[in-house]
């Protein structure tokens, strides 16, 4: 109730300042996943400031918050309701409650960077179901990396197929450059210099949603030591809500081989500095298939995952790209091996675009 009446709030100075001209030269920036240089929205923002056509960007970012009043409900809702473009990462549910004018255009980029558990409309419930699904009938472009995403993402946001456009997401084209690359996996290994020419591990699995109440890793540390090889380190990347409650577990340095890198910024150079991932149902999949690289997905939980968690679009076994551990024996059998013979035919359905040009794509239909 306290959240509604923030909205309600927001959406009254909105509709009063609504009254003035829109301004084709301001862009809005909601960034509050990721309001970083690596993420959709910092990037995009990268490109515009180097394009010089004088348009003018305002950020809203989880740093934006109601206990100052003055900037959180005039301030910025004054900058939305007059900018001429609006960018999001993420859900922004004050939408819910507002009309922007025609010429505005508002474009969803999302933070994932393609699908494997389902999210939004197909997933939540009740008033938040509501919520989302009126703020994103605000949407006007919707950004997805190929095709084989479209009714997924539609069905997740609950608005028309012909608002999609398949143009390849900005994270795309960090990753699909090799100097980029090197130059995040060096600032990595210059922080933690010991680690070069070891075989990096990076495990980061999603959060799940009994997690809230029992936060835990879900591995036996003790034995993964014991396994990794004398070249080998572990590198453990937990969701924030997981690793503010046992990452103490982590930081308390019994382990040589295992390193607590949940806290690190920017999860581009993490990905930069793997060999091999290891996840679970995470997006970040998407991301890490653009190296050519071995990837394991240690499922522990699998069915109770489909039938009590938010579920898959597709058969999962069939569709991730790499093998499956079901125990923390097959993930350390796995581990063993480099087996990338998935990850071809996965980057061939999922990216259509690997020419490092989706942001190009992008400012060239919005502006």
């Amino acid at each position: 109730m306290i959240k509604k009446i923030g909205y309600l709030i927001f959406a009254f100075f909105f509709s009063v300042f609504r009254l003035f001209r829109v301004n084709g030269n301001k862009v809005f920036l909601v960034a509050t996943h990721d309001d970083g240089p690596e993420g959709n929205i910092g990037i995009v923002a990268d490109a515009i400031r180097k394009m010089d056509n004088g348009k003018r960007m305002i950020w809203f970012t989880r740093k934006d918050k109601v206990t100052d009043p003055v900037r959180f409900f005039i301030i910025k809702a004054y900058h939305l309701a007059t900018a001429g473009y609006v960018f999001l990462d993420n859900e922004f549910l004050p939408m819910a409650y507002i009309r922007f004018s025609k010429r505005t255009k508002v474009v969803q980029l999302w933070h994932g960077t393609g699908t494997i558990k389902k999210f939004g409309q197909d997933v939540n419930t009740g008033s938040l179901r509501r919520l989302e699904y009126r703020a994103n009938q605000r949407i006007t472009h919707l950004i997805v990396n190929s095709e084989a995403v479209k009714k997924e993402y539609a069905s997740a946001f609950g608005i028309p197929k012909e608002r999609i456009y398949v143009l390849g997401l900005p994270r795309t084209d960090l990753l699909l450059n090799p100097s980029f690359l090197e130059e995040k996996r060096e600032a990595f290994l210059r922080g933690y210099e010991s680690l070069r020419g070891k075989r990096r591990i990076l495990y980061a699995p999603t959060f799940r949603d009994d997690e809230v109440e029992n936060p835990r890793i879900h591995l036996d540390l003790s034995r993964m030591s014991e396994a990794l090889g004398k070249d080998e380190v572990l590198l453990i990347r937990l969701h924030p809500f997981v690793a503010d409650r046992v990452g103490m577990v982590l930081d308390e340095g019994k382990w040589d081989n295992i390193i607590n890198v949940s806290g690190y910024p920017g999860v581009t150079t993490l990905l930069a500095a793997a060999d091999v991932l290891v996840t679970d149902y995470s997006s970040i999949v998407f991301e890490y298939c653009l190296r050519g690289k071995p990837m394991i997905f240690y499922a522990y939980d699998l069915e109770r995952f489909e039938s009590e968690g938010r579920s898959f679009y597709r058969n999962y076994e069939k569709f991730v790209s790499g093998p499956v551990a079901r125990t923390e024996d097959e993930l350390i059998e796995c581990l063993k091996k480099n087996d990338i013979s998935r990850v071809g035919r996965f980057v061939e359905q999922n990216f259509p675009f690997l020419d490092g040009k989706s942001t190009s794509r992008l400012l060239e239909l919005i502006f």
